[in-house]
């Protein structure tokens, strides 16, 4: 049987996220800041749309939220209508947002005083990931609580993971972008370098994706990159957002991050060149002539 659910932010993931919810059957509450987005939603899609989060939260098992940053997070679920105080004890808060661990650790405290659950539980794999329902999951709260959610996660993933307490789901998504940060700017030089090399750069990927070199990156994003054109995908407003949490850890835990660093900087040459919402592949543009 399906699950009474609300589902908070109807961007680019939530929407293909609460999509998958609805037709697998479970009987989802829509809320987005943008109500037309919400009414779209639902009469492209169906589910039901509200006129708040505390009202699409209200009689909800689940409440699964998709916004854009910390302060976002902390007004849907805090704020004036937000879910929590609409949440009925019992019931489990998910945030599938990425935003700092601190941000996480507060929610779980404050869902707690609630005798709520609380699953920090960031996703990768991005809106193709989020379309065919093969997204990954990293989740930090407790076991019972995750295993609760297994249900809803297995609507739009292909693995989902706990990885330990409250916080822990953001932690792990950071390490995830750090290492897609390193892999998307060795794609960008080794594509850079072949084409001034005078190589076949495409012939080259279908050679050296068959072997080590191989990654998600290479295979998704190489054809962006040579290309030039990167109007899609995950934005590097949102890459550097996600790498400053990073990097913000690293000083606080005495990690070393100098690549990090260093992309995260390449990053602010691409919003410089105008790039702030192109995909993150776009790390080849600073280096084509075009860029200076």
């Amino acid at each position: 049987m399906g699950e009474k659910l609300a589902f908070i932010g109807l961007g680019v993931m939530g929407r293909n996220m609460a999509a998958r919810l609805v037709r697998a059957g479970h009987d989802v509450s829509v809320f987005n800041r943008t109500q037309a987005k919400a009414d779209e939603f639902v009469a492209a899609i169906g589910g039901t749309a509200q006129r708040s989060a505390a009202a699409a939260a209200e009689g909800a098992r689940f409440v699964l939220i998709c916004v854009g940053n910390d302060d976002h997070v902390r007004q849907v679920s805090l704020g004036a209508g937000g879910v929590l105080p609409a949440m009925e004890p019992g019931a489990v808060l998910i945030d599938h947002s990425t935003t700092s661990a601190d941000l996480a650790r507060e929610l779980a405290r404050e869902a707690a005083k609630r005798q709520v659950g609380w699953l920090d539980a960031p996703v990768s794999g991005g809106q193709q990931g989020a379309e065919e329902g093969s997204l990954t999951v990293m989740a930090g709260g407790q076991l019972d609580h995750f295993e609760q959610a297994r249900p809803v996660f297995a609507a739009y993933s292909k693995r989902a993971q706990l990885l330990g307490p409250a916080g822990s789901g953001q932690l792990a998504k950071m390490v995830n972008q750090i290492c897609i940060a390193g892999v998307l700017q060795g794609l960008a030089e080794g594509l850079h370098f072949a084409e001034l090399a005078g190589l076949d750069a495409a012939a080259v990927i279908d050679v050296i994706s068959q072997g080590a070199a191989q990654s998600w990156q290479m295979v998704h994003r190489h054809q962006a990159m040579l290309d030039d054109s990167f109007d899609f995908g995950f934005a590097v407003d949102w890459m550097r957002k996600d790498l400053g949490f990073a990097l913000a850890e690293a000083r606080r835990n005495g990690a070393r991050l100098p690549i990090t660093a260093l992309v995260d900087q390449f990053y602010a040459d691409v919003q410089a060149l105008g790039g702030a919402r192109w995909d993150t592949s776009s790390l080849i543009r600073r280096l084509r002539p075009t860029a200076k």
